[in-house]
């Protein structure tokens, strides 16, 4: 493990990629980029981290921003709760530390939402401070250099990691040797597909490498099965109007804004009764055809209905906002399981909005 140091460090200095969070030693912009980085692409955070950064440029800022505003900055990168920890670490920030980031990992690791990954990249990012910053990446390179067969997922893997890595990574070169061996793991020791062999500068004293089971390294335990729900997703139109509600503020989306939407698979008879249920006078229904979206442990199998109705707003008896679409795209954060709902309406969300 030792002889890892000197050729990981030289190899980023020389290869790394320019992204718009390295180069600098910001705590609030890199602490923003990990966390957008959670799950996400490397190019598709690119535009977030802009928007958000732009609109939202200091701890004092994030701590302070309403909600609707907050979850509509993130909206398109999934995980909400991620950005409402960061909200709450924020608050703690302005209380606790007069609105300046500590510079010790331990008090980095009190903060909402911020674990030993977080904390030891933004210890080392920011300030050199020799703590790894071990993710999906990490544990990918070192089970195939050492050959561990230990399962990835299990957290006794990830802290017997932290703890290898904690002994030989150099005190003058925190931030480059953690960012090499995330790097090495994006770029070369990739996930799908075979692993860069012929182009990595630890192939020489990788276990993997020598014996030939790439293939079989790392060993990850598969998740539990996804539970499969059936919804019927509206667009109920009035004029040019349409319904969207608010989510309850816990469990899954909690505090999104959403088309109004059940559980089960509706034909369009029943979809045209559940509209006179809730108070509607449906005039025309339009098939939308069928959607999924993937939660991490949820699956949603959707049907859609768009539906045109007569006086909307004064006879629904269900708690909706009957706003026009464009209001909808600019100020209401809407989660992307209805993203192929919402294009019905021209609505853009997410991601959608930056590929023009």
């Amino acid at each position: 493990m030792k002889r890892i140091v000197e050729p990981l460090v030289k190899w980023y200095r020389e290869n790394r990629r320019e992204l718009p969070w390295r180069n600098i030693d910001d705590p609030y912009r890199i602490w923003v980029s990990e966390i957008m980085l959670q799950q996400t692409r490397v190019e598709a955070v690119k535009p977030f981290y802009a928007r958000f950064l732009e609109a939202l440029p200091t701890v004092s800022h994030l701590a302070n921003v309403e909600e609707d505003k907050l979850l509509k900055l993130w909206e398109g990168l999934g995980y909400y709760n991620r950005v409402r920890n960061m909200q709450k670490a924020a608050q703690q920030i302005m209380v606790e530390y007069n609105g300046e980031f500590p510079r010790e990992y331990e008090k980095l690791r009190k903060l909402t939402g911020i674990g030993n990954y977080t904390a030891g990249a933004i210890s080392s990012f920011a300030f050199g401070i020799p703590k790894p910053a071990v993710d999906g990446n990490v544990l990918r390179v070192i089970s195939r250099i050492t050959g561990s067969y230990d399962d990835i997922m299990k957290a006794s893997t990830k802290t017997k990691v932290e703890e290898q890595l904690s002994e030989i990574i150099p005190i003058d070169a925190a931030c480059d040797f953690n960012q090499g061996l995330i790097e090495l793991g994006a770029i070369v020791c990739v996930p799908n597909g075979a692993p860069k062999c012929d182009i990595c500068p630890l192939a020489h004293l990788c276990y993997a490498k020598q014996h030939g089971v790439q293939g079989e390294l790392p060993v990850k335990s598969k998740a539990k099965a996804r539970k499969i729900e059936k919804r019927t997703v509206f667009i109920f139109k009035d004029g040019e109007n349409v319904a969207i509600r608010k989510r309850p503020s816990r469990g899954l989306l909690a505090g999104l804004y959403e088309l109004p939407n059940i559980e089960g698979e509706l034909s369009q008879e029943e979809a045209l009764a559940y509209s006179r249920t809730i108070g509607l006078a449906p005039l025309r229904i339009k098939p939308l055809g069928e959607a999924k979206h993937i939660f991490s442990h949820v699956e949603w199998q959707m049907i859609g209905y768009s539906i045109r109705v007569d006086e909307l707003e004064h006879s629904c008896t269900e708690n909706m906002i009957f706003i026009h679409p464009d209001e909808v795209e600019k100020n209401y954060p809407i989660p992307a399981a209805f993203e192929n709902y919402v294009k019905h309406v021209n609505v853009k969300i997410g991601q959608e909005k930056f590929e023009e």
